[in-house]
């Protein structure tokens, strides 16, 4: 059964941290790249951060780099992004994704599988 739920959301203020989860089944996580995308109130969803299988790839947004991280634990079917110095446009759904892509990350299309989403709420 595919599954990927997502938490760690909430309602923050500028310039505070959050670290959102995305637990997975194993046939979702086993050798797929993991994504973050989100999606604002009107808007497209769009690409935030990708971690190859092995971790020895990892995309970003130009965005939220340098404020976000993304890592995963595979032991755990897991994969994390580390959310810092966070700003009212990162305001947004954010759900994670599965993708059987390694170079292909940064479009929704490239992705199989994805979590139901978690409601970041940044406040100024």
């Amino acid at each position: 059964q595919v599954q990927m739920v997502e938490s760690g959301g909430g309602l923050v203020q500028a310039g505070a941290s959050l670290r959102l989860s995305c637990a997975a089944s194993k046939r979702t996580f086993d050798y797929h790249t993991m994504g973050w995308f989100r999606q604002a109130p009107g808007k497209e969803r769009e690409f935030v951060a990708a971690i190859t299988w092995r971790s020895d790839n990892t995309y970003y947004a130009d965005s939220v780099k340098g404020r976000f991280t993304v890592s995963r634990e595979n032991a755990k079917n897991s994969v994390f992004l580390q959310m810092n110095s966070l700003k009212p446009e990162d305001t947004a759904v954010y759900y994670c994704g599965a993708s059987s892509y390694r170079n292909r990350v940064s479009y929704m299309s490239d992705y199989d599988y994805w979590g139901q989403g978690t409601q970041v709420t940044v406040s100024s």
